[in-house]
């Protein structure tokens, strides 16, 4: 599972690291034949020895691999270091009996060493390997509650678990590791593990105490140095890694966080120096480099590595821009027709000419260049077909796709109810002028059913997709740059269906003589022929590229990766391996900062494919720093986020307390359910170990924890009132529920969807190039002659489409070793029964809802769970109960954490 050296996969180097270990076995073998065995000191004392009680124990690791194969060369090492008895030992520390001479700590029984280290076969593709270990007993440790390991080899390896059997007076214990050790020279303490129960500060057996202290002390670290991979360190950073200084003034950006200007969440330190050309910045690692730090444990498995190498691959086409041009074949850079986008997923693009391969393979290694050829061998980057086309080529474009979308598509989170017309601003006049909707009660009630704009407003007819706000402050700087582009407000009415009917679009821009002037707005309305007809079409699309911006920087990036990191900062420096909120949100934040890192490396970083392919481009983060300022965390529960949205009301006489504005809202329906599973479970593991609102208040590492969120992770917004207290069980208790919604199914509801709506470009485009075509123009001609070659010369180019949508389809996989909501990685995560029957009628629960997903996929009444393009709404749906699970592009499944 290292990092560390890696290279494409090659028989003939397997080949060799076969050959390199079985002469390295031989050779070892040898060693010993010559040194031979250690002679007994004396028969008399090896009887004594022999007579004394033994407890035997049971070791599983996997050693350092590179890929998919064993590392024989570390192997072969490794054996010679354990001949001059350099070995790996463990060493038993009592939770019963301490030592005053060392400051109370647990009493240490006798090192063992791990046994037949040399003679145990390793496998050439990387495994688990069991190893035995013989402790020599003594009566005064008791109960062991804890080891010490000493890795004293050339190389690291993967502990997962240690298991005592028949221990006098107890019976079996039990460590769960899962950790890297690395050799004792990298370490400046001593590598502690403790067994599988579960504590709060004040149960902590007092021998084990001052261990507990020490490996959080250990895992804050002193701020100091640049973090190497071996380092087991968490620390806050501000966002100063983005900008590319040496690349000249467009590449420069702001840093985030730390000021009120530019707020941000935290994320990991890396401790690297700063730029030489800009000391606010910190130095970037080459583009391609996947060794960004972060704590060793974190990062992903060998598996997972494995499946996001495309990530990395695909990254490439960012420094292939004049390579992938000449592929065109009629116009640089356009797709000249529909056919032509679809020939991305029928046909793929043809390999360019030998010159211009030529060209590419002296720009980057061939072997990288391969993997974005697919199985034939002739085209490159054929797509699989999104499921947004697959029935219907067509059904995408029309309005009742496009309003379903808002309620289930891949950005269902934004849609509210219209409180009041026309829509207002919140915008600051003074600096921003009169922003008001020009939207008119005689654009929209036409087509209201009747309707009066006050008698929809009565009985909640009307709702809005409003990305006016959070653009216009933006606008004029983005649209200096190629994109031309709108701040929009959408209105929609419900329809007695419970489908919702586009009413109007607004495109609103900055007044010419300044912000202060105000906005100029046009407002467009449904038209179902003619030049008309292509009119609308572009306003959905103006619309559609807010969307789909306002998704990736906020409803995405920000509203998960980045919120979420300082809280598996802060748990991991307060909250000790045994603490149960540990245990409980641990499984949450597996893989999340190593995607966090890698996006900050290729992804958001300045000139990263974020900014290539998405319309706010060089503004994109500095804006979500915008949208941060309002950020809420109490705001991020599912039945808060409704109704402030106006999509429920609180009634209790409603399941889950709220009646939904719209009867068949998928992501409301479902996230309601999901939601209220995953908060019965909370309260009834929290309630397990904190009988009383004082035991919470009381609970050191929780206050130093909940505090550091707030005053560290999240400090820019640590003045704001509306931060849970802490002293209370139900604050405990809203806190987790939220913190696990967000990393599991919300990241789900807006991420695994991308890929099935966004695919397809022309559904969801990242950009638009061009305004609205003005009568008398030679635009609008061509949009009156030729209205799909218009609509395409407005919206994604060819190559930023071919780069945004390799990105989503490795973004839209699950992992082969995903972990879904309602499992664990291990079933002795705690020797607390009450929690383990609790956690298993969670995964009951959640199979359950997986059945009322299905039945209500399959109601003809449902019309938003499928939709004309015939695509079910199963983004919730947890996948709990298939275990034979392959991952991929399955659009559905809730993993538990924030892993891709």
């Amino acid at each position: 599972m290292s990092h560390k050296n890696q290279f494409p996969r090659s028989s003939n180097r397997s080949l060799g690291f076969f050959f390199f270990g079985f002469f390295g076995v031989a050779f070892a073998a040898f060693l010993m034949g010559f040194c031979g065995k250690p002679k007994k000191k004396d028969k008399g004392i090896m009887k004594e020895d022999d007579e004394k009680m033994k407890i035997k124990g049971t070791v599983v690791l996997m050693k350092k691999n590179v890929m998919d194969m064993n590392d024989l060369t570390a192997s072969c090492l490794d054996r010679v270091y354990e001949l001059f008895d350099r070995g790996v030992s463990l060493q038993l520390i009592s939770a019963v009996y301490t030592d005053p001479a060392n400051e109370m700590r647990g009493k240490l029984g006798k090192p063992a060493n791990l046994e037949k280290w040399i003679t145990k076969f390793t496998p050439l593709t990387a495994g688990e390997i069991t190893f035995s270990v013989t402790f020599e007993w003594d009566e005064s440790i008791g109960v062991p509650g804890a080891f010490i390991i000493k890795n004293r080899h050339h190389s690291q390896f993967y502990l997962k678990t240690v298991t005592l059997e028949d221990v006098p007076g107890h019976g079996r214990v039990h460590f769960v590791c899962n950790s890297w050790v690395y050799p004792t020279h990298r370490y400046k303490y001593d590598r502690v593990f403790f067994s599988n129960k579960t504590y709060l500060p004040c149960q902590m057996p007092v021998p084990l105490r001052k261990y507990r202290e020490e490996e959080l002390v250990n895992l804050r670290g002193d701020g100091k140095g640049c973090l190497k991979e071996w380092d087991r360190v968490y620390d806050y950073d501000f966002y100063n890694d983005l900008a590319m200084p040496d690349r000249g003034h467009d590449f420069h950006r702001p840093v985030l966080g730390g000021s009120l200007d530019c707020p941000y969440p935290r994320r990991g330190r890396t401790g690297r120096k700063p730029h030489k050309k800009d000391s606010r910045t910190e130095s970037r690692l080459f583009l391609l480099s996947l060794k960004i730090y972060v704590p060793r444990d974190e990062q992903f498995s060998l598996v997972k590595f494995s499946d996001f190498v495309a990530y990395a691959l695909k990254s490439l086409f960012q420094v292939l821009i004049p390579e992938v041009a000449a592929l065109c074949d009629k116009t640089i850079n356009e797709f000249d027709s529909f056919q032509d986008v679809l020939d991305l997923y029928e046909g793929g693009i043809r390999l360019p000419n030998d010159a211009t391969l030529k060209k590419i393979r002296d720009c980057v290694p061939w072997e990288m260049i391969r993997e974005l050829v697919r199985n034939d061998g002739e085209r490159l980057m054929k797509f699989p077909m999104p499921a947004v086309i697959k029935e219907d080529k067509s059904a995408w474009r029309t309005d009742e796709e496009f309003a379903r979308e808002t309620l289930a598509g891949v950005n269902p989170v934004i849609i509210s109810r219209l409180q009041e017309f026309p829509p207002a601003s919140k915008l600051d006049p003074e600096v921003y002028g009169n922003q008001k909707s020009t939207i008119t009660k005689e654009h929209i009630e036409r087509n209201m059913d009747g309707f009066t704009v006050e008698d929809a407003l009565k009985h909640n007819k009307l709702f809005i997709l409003n990305h006016h706000d959070a653009l216009m402050p933006y606008l004029a700087r983005i649209n200096s740059t190629t994109t031309k582009t709108y701040a929009t407000r959408t209105l929609f009415f419900l329809q007695e269906d419970d489908t919702l009917k586009p009413l109007a679009i607004e495109l609103s821009l900055p007044h010419p003589q300044g912000d202060s002037h105000g906005a100029v707005s046009k407002v467009f309305t449904p038209v179902e022929d003619g030049v008309g007809s292509s009119i609308w079409q572009l306003a959905k699309a103006y619309a559609a590229v807010n969307d789909s911006g306002y998704h990736q920087l906020v409803s995405h990036w920000l509203n998960t990766h980045a919120v979420i990191e300082p809280f598996i900062i802060a748990t991991n420096r307060q909250l000790s391996v045994v603490h149960p909120i540990y245990k409980l949100l641990h499984p949450h934040f597996r893989d999340t900062m190593n995607i966090n890192a890698l996006a900050r490396q290729t992804l958001i970083n300045a000139g990263g494919v974020l900014e290539l392919t998405v319309f706010p481009g060089k503004y994109a983060l500095e804006m979500s720093s915008a949208i941060y300022r309002n950020w809420v965390f109490t705001e991020q529960a599912l039945p808060v986020d409704l109704i402030k949205r106006g999509m429920a009301v609180p009634d209790s006489s409603c399941p889950y307390g709220l009646k939904l504005m719209i009867n068949d809202y998928p992501y409301a329906i479902d996230g309601l359910e999901i939601w209220a599973a995953i908060e019965t479970w909370v309260t009834e593991y929290c309630s397990f170990y904190y009988p009383s609102d004082e035991t919470v208040k009381n609970d050191t590492e929780i206050q130093s924890w909940w505090s550091e969120v707030k005053n560290e992770g999240h400090g820019d917004l640590r003045k704001e009132p509306w931060w849970p207290e802490m002293n209370t069980l139900a604050d405990l208790t809203q806190a987790c529920t939220i913190i696990i919604w967000i990393a599991s199914a919300f990241h789900a509801a807006v991420n695994f969807g991308q890929y099935p709506y966004a695919g397809y470009l022309p559904n969801r485009p990242t950009v638009s190039r061009r305004f609205m075509p003005e009568p008398g123009t030679k635009e609008y001609d061509e949009l009156e002659n030729d209205p799909d070659l218009a609509f395409l010369k407005t919206i994604t180019a060819q190559f930023q489409t071919l780069l945004g949508v390799s990105l989503i389809e490795v973004l839209s996989r699950h992992s082969t070793d995903e972990i879904y909501l309602g499992q664990r990685d291990t079933a002795e995560w705690t020797t607390d029964d009450e929690p383990l029957a609790a956690f298993e009628r969670f995964g009951k629960k959640l199979v359950e809802i997986e059945s009322r997903i299905m039945e209500r996929n399959n109601d003809s009444k449902l019309k938003n769970r499928v939709g004309p393009v015939k695509v079910p709404y199963t983004l919730l749906y947890p996948s709990t109960s298939d275990y034979s699970r392959e991952g991929g592009l399955t659009g559905k499944g809730i993993p538990n954490s924030i892993s891709i």
